[in-house]
């Protein structure tokens, strides 16, 4: 897979161009020194910014195959420390008809690597006549995350697609912005993934039907959401199928309270 706006820039990832002279030969002459730059620039100084106050932040996305493709769910709860920065936040972004993806980690690293992979996605089907499956989908963030390892960038996505042609099919895959591609049938990512895995692995099999699925999601997020303070508010729920995404009903916590309280009532 080719990225255009890779190859046109003459700058890659974490490279600056060497100066060229008038003839487009490039010069010897080295590269000016971090000290000899305005104070401005991002690598004038070696020594990164403190943070003006801890930056804790936590989530719970979940996604799963089964039989009838692939289901993602998520709280809607965007927290920045203590304090909840926006409790109606989407941390499942629609990539194109048949791929979305779930988001962990920094909101505005999340909305722009998913805007990057949108376009690089609709450029290859244009170029191609054909969409990029799941899994060339997730190595190609994969190879685009890789240059920033080591750097303050977080992202944190599982890919969730339906592929077509020769090789259709339900997809799933975790990518890190360290470059790790994973690919499986079911992942929680986030700071209440444990609680969710916690329903997920004794819940989850290959024969749910679309009800039980989304029931079994629902619960998994609302179970996260009871015991992580950094998760809540509602929960997302998006199905993947041969036709497409489509987005189930959000349902407010607290609504899941009342309900998960009536079907399994305290002794």
């Amino acid at each position: 897979v080719r990225c255009g706006y890779l190859e046109e820039s003459p700058i890659q990832f974490g490279q600056i161009s060497a100066p060229k002279t008038s003839s487009g030969i490039p010069s010897e002459e080295p590269l000016s020194s971090p000290s000899s730059l305005p104070a401005s620039f991002p690598f004038a100084s070696s020594e990164s910014v403190p943070l003006p106050f801890p930056m804790g932040h936590g989530t719970t996305t979940l996604a799963f195959l089964f039989q009838g493709g692939v289901l993602a769910a998520a709280d809607t709860r965007s927290s920045c420390s203590g304090l909840v920065a926006c409790p109606a936040a989407q941390k499942i972004l629609p990539i194109h008809s048949h791929l979305v993806g779930t988001t962990s980690g920094t909101s505005a690293d999340c909305a722009l690597w998913k805007r990057i992979l949108s376009r690089e996605l609709r450029l290859y089907q244009l170029r191609h006549g054909r969409r990029l499956s799941t899994g060339g989908a997730a190595k190609l963030l994969s190879h685009m995350l890789h240059p920033f390892k080591g750097t303050e960038l977080c992202v944190a996505a599982t890919l969730c697609g339906w592929d077509g042609g020769d090789f259709s099919g339900p997809g799933l895959f975790y990518v890190c912005s360290d470059g790790t591609r994973l690919e499986g049938k079911l992942f929680s990512v986030g700071s209440g993934s444990p609680y969710a895995y916690s329903i997920l692995d004794q819940g989850v099999r290959w024969g749910l039907t679309v009800e039980e699925a989304t029931s079994i999601a629902r619960e998994a997020v609302y179970r996260a959401t009871h015991r992580d303070a950094y998760s809540g508010n509602f929960v997302d729920i998006y199905h993947v199928t041969p036709n497409g995404w489509t987005r189930r009903t959000s349902l407010d916590v607290h609504h899941l309270i009342m309900i998960f309280s009536m079907l399994f009532p305290c002794p």
